[in-house]
């Protein structure tokens, strides 16, 4: 399977839910692919204008095509990811979790310490001790060379998503 077709697939798996965007550039880096989720819930009494809580939250998919991975290249991706929670992130009384989901997809060979890479790769940040929510990043290795997906820990709740 080429990046195209996996591409395609992908698409077909979020437009539902997500709404995307193709060839999106952000930090210097080409986003193959960026979708984004909301979901807002809310209990009222009576009328919509008599909110009792209300929660927020959100998704962030940046899918990136690499010919072959290294590891200066996962830094960099995974630096923008970082990067990107000041951009994406609103964090306010509502707002409960957002997840940043970075896909990186390979065509070739890699080098073995990639997989280690990311199966070790973590980022939690809070915001106000958690009262404004809090945001993960989940790291997906796509290999499509071996029809193979790798995540890290918190990658391993969207990976069914991003199967071949």
């Amino acid at each position: 399977m080429d990046f195209t077709t996996y591409r395609d697939m992908l698409e077909q798996r979020l437009q539902r839910h997500f709404d995307l965007e193709k060839d999106f550039h952000y930090q210097n880096m080409k986003i193959d692919l960026l979708a984004k989720y909301y979901a807002r819930n809310e209990r009222y009494i009576a009328t919509k204008k008599a909110t009792v809580y209300a929660f927020e939250n959100n998704e962030y998919v940046f899918v990136k095509n690499f010919d072959k991975i290294e590891r200066e290249g996962l830094n960099q991706f995974t630096d923008m990811l970082k990067k990107s929670i000041d951009s994406f992130v609103n964090p306010h009384d509502e707002h409960m979790s957002t997840l940043i989901t970075g896909v990186v997809v390979v065509n070739e060979e890699y080098e073995p310490e990639i997989l280690e890479l990311v199966k070790k790769f973590k980022h939690h940040k809070s915001f106000a001790f958690g009262f404004k929510g809090w945001v993960d990043i989940a790291l997906v290795l796509v290999i499509l060379q071996h029809n193979e997906v790798i995540t890290n820990r918190k990658g391993k709740e969207v990976q069914k998503a991003y199967r071949l």
